[in-house]
């Protein structure tokens, strides 16, 4: 059988990713950085083919995920062109991350490529030693071994001496070439640039908070006037967004619930929905509204088997994960199955508050796109709001149309 003259790109993502980490963030946690998956394959194509001179086969993507369990990065990347995700196990221990399977998993893939002849050249992004064996017998094999470096923070070598010695070419992806498709978050965890401010985060956020029983509550200004301008309310989102000390704990209801804690501001008639909102709302009719969440139906149950299976296929592919994104494609699908259009104005009627049946829904869909805060599995108290906000924005632009005059 003929060699064929192509070239193939094996990527060590925990290599990679935590060398450009280093080289950016100044440490080599991957939580440091933020990925345009997309740009980075392109540009993995294309500096291949440059230096291989060989048309790309194929790219395959070796990482460790928990269980084996592909996170919403594996997803999106799968299902990009002549891309191939093998994953290994991601274990904890001693309070780090470590991948166990991955280098096996590359080795056994180099050695295979090599001796069924399916390229010319091989191009292997990885550091670690334990390649070495796999990355002589593709030699043996008549396959030209290309070893990328990523640039190291400190000047040195970041990969094994004895795989840069038996490599045929090395080539190092240096600072500007890692920054197309990679950049450090800021102090915070917070990627630059910021996000605009949304007036909808605002109004979920804006009633006032118990000042006698939450820490730091004499460093804030005065209350807010209730009635707010639109400006005012994206001010308010950003110094609440940045302030998650003001968020009330089910402590602070208990002890806001003891006699004599109540104020004028904070009648004893008035409640926190704590799943749902977070502000005094009073509600009167709270057994007829509670009725009326629970005829609401669930996205679930409004969903074929069929749609089922393209919600997926868009959450693959289209869907990026922002939280704010993810409430307004759960509330688009949620309206546009509903049978009955009265229990679209019934849960208009209960904003701010998402029922708790659709509440639980979803955040169970958004835990799906790594929402998840990897403390407790919960996901981040801001990251709720925003989900929530971005629910409550799909259904306003929904309902503002369909009572907009005829001609608008």
């Amino acid at each position: 059988m003929d060699r064929v003259d192509r070239c193939i790109v094996l990527v060590d993502a925990g290599y990679l990713l935590g060398a450009a980490a280093s080289l950016l963030a100044g440490e080599p946690s991957r939580s440091r950085i933020t990925v345009d998956h997309a740009a980075l394959i392109q540009g993995l194509r294309e500096r291949a083919e440059f230096d291989t001179e060989r048309p790309l086969l194929r790219i395959y993507w070796f990482d460790g995920a928990p269980d084996r369990v592909p996170q919403p990065e594996h997803r999106r990347l799968r299902v990009m062109p002549r891309v191939t995700v093998r994953l290994g196990a991601l274990t904890r221990s001693d309070g780090r991350w470590a991948q166990k399977g991955v280098d096996a998993a590359m080795h056994a893939e180099l050695t295979e490529l090599a001796r069924n002849r399916a390229c010319s050249d091989v191009v292997l992004v990885t550091g670690d030693g334990d390649l070495l064996p796999g990355m002589m017998a593709a030699k043996e094999h008549g396959v030209a071994v290309h070893l990328w470096a990523v640039q190291a923070a400190d000047g040195d070598y970041n990969q094994s001496e004895d795989l840069v010695a038996e490599a045929d070419e090395r080539r190092v992806l240096d600072r500007a070439w890692i920054t197309k498709a990679v950049r450090a978050k800021e102090v915070g965890g917070v990627c630059a640039p910021q996000p605009v401010p949304r007036p909808e985060i605002a109004a979920i956020l804006s009633a006032p908070l118990p000042e006698s029983s939450l820490a730091g509550a004499a460093e804030r200004t005065a209350e807010e006037p209730e009635h707010r301008s639109a400006a005012d309310a994206q001010n308010g989102a950003q110094e609440r967004v940045s302030a998650p000390k003001g968020v009330p704990t089910p402590k602070d209801l208990a002890a806001l619930r003891a006699p004599g804690t109540q104020s004028p501001q904070h009648p004893a008639s008035a409640t926190l929905r704590w799943s749902s909102d977070k502000g005094w709302v009073d509600r009167p009719g709270a057994a007829a509204e509670s009725a009326d969440a629970a005829s609401l139906p669930t996205l679930a149950q409004l969903t074929s088997a069929e749609q089922r299976w393209a919600d997926r296929e868009e959450d693959i592919t289209t869907v990026g994960g922002d939280p704010y994104e993810v409430g307004q494609v759960f509330a688009r699908r949620w309206m546009e199955r509903l049978t009955d259009q009265t229990h679209l104005q019934k849960l208009s009627a209960m904003y701010p508050r998402v029922p708790h049946r659709v509440d639980g829904e979803l955040l169970r869909y958004a835990a799906r796109f790594g929402l998840l805060a990897h403390k407790d599995d919960q996901i981040d108290e801001h990251d709720r709001y925003a989900i929530r906000a971005g629910f409550w924005r799909e259904i306003d632009v929904r309902t503002a149309a369909e009572h907009a005059p005829a001609g608008d």
